[in-house]
């Protein structure tokens, strides 16, 4: 019997460039022994949102946005097609308890890095309450952590109305004694998006705060190149936690919380590229994307693209 001239069973019929590579082409599924540049996780969890929100279908949804992008920088003339991905899969969340599935994200991302088969990490969320196991790991694997958060929100909610969600991760940590108030950075803190009790609770905290009139005023690029340099002097290692509601909802519509007079998506990417240079940023976690509100995976392919900023230097 001929072969089929055109069917290709089990395959996709897509159109294939042969000068041309994607991105998704690059990742590789973990098997023990492996060695990569870059890890991914995904922590597909959005129980603990205070906000009604399907954010963890973004792990799948963020991966195959990937396909959209070629691994060529015009910018940096490099093909980065050699560069190593691999993929540790989702985290199987408990269905109903939270306090399960943060400890179950815990041990799993501990788990990838105890293998030690990457040099840098990314975490694909879920709602913002991810970061606080994931830090947490990254903590007790690297040492002393700082961290740039990119947010609308502080973040630091109290813990007696509703315990452990996404408004609280970063109470959390500090609380716990997991990071210390002076190595977290919050940058693109919008106005009247947060309470007077939450600013004082930042301050008071040594938390180091930029609003979006800060960033209007300075710039974004200096403020991280600040801000990475100290952190660089004073931790171990670097974790950048990127809410992408810290995105104006022009350019993220596909968020649980979106509000206007954020970063603009070119704003966001500088910011990733310059402090992903630095040797000791070592994780970027990106939460807080509902793809059902999401309009044509705006949303999600900036995330890929941050991703990219991220893993290619």
């Amino acid at each position: 019997m001929e072969p089929f001239r055109y069917l290709r069973p089990g395959k996709p019929a897509l159109f294939k460039d042969q000068y041309v590579t994607k991105v998704n082409e690059t990742i590789k599924a973990f098997e023990k022994g492996m060695k990569g540049q870059t890890g991914i996780i995904g922590l597909p969890f959005s129980k603990s949102s205070i906000s009604p929100s399907q954010a963890a279908e973004a792990p799948v949804r963020i991966r195959s946005c990937l396909g959209a992008y070629s691994t060529y920088s015009g910018e940096r003339k490099t093909d980065f097609k050699d560069h190593s991905i691999i993929d540790f899969g989702d985290v199987l969340t408990h269905p109903i308890e939270v306090g399960e599935t943060l400890e179950r994200l815990y041990i799993s991302v501990k788990q990838m890095l105890e293998v030690k088969a990457c040099d840098r990490y990314i975490l694909l969320g879920g709602d913002h309450g991810v970061s606080f196991p994931s830090i947490r790991a990254f903590q007790e694997n690297f040492g002393t952590i700082g961290v740039i958060q990119f947010d609308a929100h502080h973040d630091v909610r109290n813990l007696e109305d509703g315990g452990r969600t996404n408004g609280t991760p970063f109470r959390s940590l500090i609380e716990d004694r997991v990071i210390k108030g002076h190595h977290l950075v919050q940058i693109g803190i919008r106005d009247f998006s947060n309470a007077y009790q939450y600013h004082e609770y930042s301050k008071e905290k040594g938390i180091k705060v930029y609003t979006m009139g800060d960033v209007e005023q300075e710039g974004i690029l200096p403020i991280i190149m600040k801000e990475v340099s100290r952190l660089s002097q004073k931790t171990d290692h670097i974790y950048l936690s990127l809410d992408m509601d810290a995105v104006d909802q022009a350019f993220a519509p596909g968020c649980p919380a979106i509000g206007p007079g954020g970063l603009s998506s070119r704003e966001l990417l500088t910011a990733i590229s310059a402090a992903s240079k630095h040797e000791k940023v070592k994780a970027l976690d990106i939460v807080e994307i509902d793809p059902s509100k999401d309009f044509r995976d705006i949303t999600s392919r900036l995330a890929a693209h941050a991703m990219m900023r991220f893993m290619y230097r």
